[in-house]
């Protein structure tokens, strides 16, 4: 086999983000492994263990066995910009506030990469979107999203008008804030906060959610994944904003259409325990990351000794 070469990224902008980054380039210097970084970051963690510098872009990823990142789940869609072209997998190490994306704590970090280095974990596939924007039946951009696309109003004094579409029939005009589509996975972040359902990841859908309408008909709505959805904001209101994932920002004049399909490309995202455990672990990512209240549970095997 080859050698093994690892991309390594963090948010620069936190000390114990580039601490940390400093200790795993460290470790997996040490077990054989070539770290490579971002050329814009590596200086940052000023590390002699980083051995290949790469420009950021979809290539920065390809050839490498993983993505490791640490930071937030901002940084981890910023690094999923690298990976998914690739079709690298990648793995977060939490160093934000809620961190659902991540898979591994802080406190945990050394066993992490030495579960990573003995190659003891496995690769889940996440369904992304692609985003198509139209105007006047011209392509304005093309783009694509891990978690969400959001239309949304530009004007705060002024609600935005659309049409939504489900496969090409017209379902409901609203009067609102905006329009959140998503996949399972962003079914936990903004969709969550428009009160959208939470989907566990394995199940294959995309999600509709109206935020703040008004509008008799305006409940969340959860369609097949061969479903395209769109949303046209009205000629006769002020235009809006697309953002995918909070990151990249698409500016929709009046009388845009917004088209959301199953994208092309999925997010691999790496997991440290084996398969056929996903939706237990999804359950305990919920408990631990919303702080849910579960005192008093017993169990099967509690229950059933007493049955």
């Amino acid at each position: 086999m080859g050698q093994r070469t690892m991309l390594l990224t963090a948010h620069t902008g936190r000390e114990s983000a580039l601490h940390k980054a400093r200790l795993v380039a460290k470790q997996l210097n040490a077990a054989g492994i070539v770290v490579r970084a971002l050329e814009d970051e590596a200086a940052d963690i000023g590390s002699g263990d980083i051995k290949e510098q790469v420009a950021a872009g979809p290539d920065a990823a390809a050839g490498a066995e993983i993505v490791i990142v640490l930071g937030g789940d901002g940084t981890l869609l910023r690094a999923a910009e690298l990976s998914r072209p690739a079709g690298v997998p990648l793995i977060g190490v939490n160093l934000g506030h809620v961190g659902f994306l991540a898979e591994a704590e802080p406190d945990v970090l050394a066993d992490t990469v030495d579960r990573l280095i003995a190659r003891r974990y496995v690769v889940e596939e996440r369904m992304t979107i692609d985003v198509t924007v139209r105007t006047n039946g011209n392509m304005l951009a093309r783009t694509w999203a891990l978690n969400e696309a959001t239309v949304e109003k530009a004007a705060r004094e002024r609600m935005l008008e659309v049409i939504c579409e489900v496969d090409g029939r017209p379902l409901s005009r609203l009067g609102c804030d905006g329009v959140v589509c998503s996949t399972p996975t962003g079914s936990t972040a903004y969709a969550y906060s428009a009160g959208g359902p939470v989907v566990w990841p394995e199940v294959e859908a995309l999600l509709l959610v109206p935020i703040s309408a008004h509008a008799l008909f305006a409940p969340p709505l959860v369609v097949s994944p061969s479903a395209v959805l769109a949303v046209e904001v009205i000629s006769a209101t002020p235009g809006g904003v697309l953002w995918c994932d909070g990151r990249r920002k698409v500016d929709l004049p009046t009388g845009s259409r917004v088209e959301v399909r199953r994208g092309e490309l999925p997010v691999r995202l790496v997991r440290l325990d084996g398969p056929g455990s996903r939706g237990g672990r999804f359950t305990d990512r919920l408990v631990a990351k919303f702080g849910l209240n579960v005192a008093g549970w017993r169990g099967r095997e509690a229950s059933s000794k007493h049955a």
